[in-house]
């Protein structure tokens, strides 16, 4: 085990979804852009588990055959030479084109309002208004999870 490195992390990588994992992969990039060091810290979002991914890794294992620890080492590895290729520093008109691709999937599939990525952008209390929501938030996450079965009733 890689010095510093808690021998339980290895066992809880599963706590780690795709997008938990391009979250990840985006932070290291992050942090080797800005020279970030030992006494920096960068947040992360690791916004799912691969518990939701239970038919995509069976298509996997068909196709690739079983993950080894041979293939672990593999991406252990490629994450210690993570570089900062394909990442660009945005201008203004840049990140705005980027925000503006948000709309197939605000708009065409979700079915929130042209208006409510224009807020998006360009109201400043949109992001922490947000957060009075929370409790509500929590409610409906608590609800969903007791529906599908998640959450066992005692």
């Amino acid at each position: 085990m890689r010095k510093g490195v808690p021998a339980g992390l290895v066992s809880q990588l599963d706590l780690l979804g795709f997008s938990g994992i391009a979250n990840m992969l985006s932070a290291i990039k992050f942090a080797k852009w800005y020279e970030l060091g030992r006494n920096d810290v960068v947040l992360c979002v690791l916004t799912d588990s691969m518990e939701l991914y239970g038919s995509r890794i069976t298509e996997m294992h068909q196709e690739l055959g079983e993950f080894t620890g041979y293939d672990a080492a593999e991406v252990f590895s490629s994450l210690h030479s993570m570089t900062t290729d394909h990442m660009q520093e945005l201008s203004y008109p840049e990140r705005k084109r980027v925000h503006n691709l948000k709309y197939f999937t605000w708009v065409e599939q979700q079915g929130k309002s042209y208006e409510e990525i224009q807020a998006q952008w360009y109201d400043p209390n949109y992001w922490t208004d947000i957060q009075s929501q929370l409790p509500a938030i929590d409610a409906l996450i608590t609800e969903f999870n007791e529906r599908v079965g998640l959450i066992k009733n005692l």
